[in-house]
């Protein structure tokens, strides 16, 4: 008996709906990837009950007043700016900024956005001791 040979039928994948499945892990993972950037900002936030810390000696002082104007050292600032406040930070300090220590000083009442740009203007400079400066709790409370 004679049989007749089958065509072959070419065996090949069809890779699209991978192509697709791919594309769409890739955009939900750059959708979902949380990019964060690493401040180079070191803010030492000291209890308010501890003992007090010893200051830097090389310290540049940044007292901000419940109104939000800026004092460098008890010299105070003309503006509100945060040029300014970068000018006489670059004045009172000496190369390389990061081993000058920093301390901010801010009213209970101040704006919370001139304490962000006193440290903004900081960051910027290359300050990375930063110390926030805060008074022991009265008693009773």
């Amino acid at each position: 008996m004679k049989f007749r040979r089958r065509a072959k039928v070419a065996q090949d994948v069809n890779v699209t709906p991978l192509i697709d499945v791919v594309f769409l892990l890739l955009i939900f993972f750059m959708v979902s990837t949380t990019f964060t950037k690493e401040t180079h900002l070191v803010v030492n936030l000291p209890e308010a009950d501890a003992a007090p810390s010893e200051s830097v000696p090389d310290s540049i002082d940044i007292l901000i007043t419940a109104e939000g104007n800026y004092s460098l050292n008890g010299v105070a600032l003309v503006n509100q700016q945060i040029k300014t406040l970068m000018a006489g930070l670059k004045q009172l300090s000496t190369e390389p900024r990061s081993d000058t220590g920093l301390t901010i000083t801010a009213d209970a009442k101040t704006p919370h956005q001139a304490v962000v740009t006193a440290m903004d203007a900081a960051g910027r400079l290359g300050f990375v001791n930063l110390s926030i400066l805060t008074q022991e709790p009265a008693q009773g409370e």
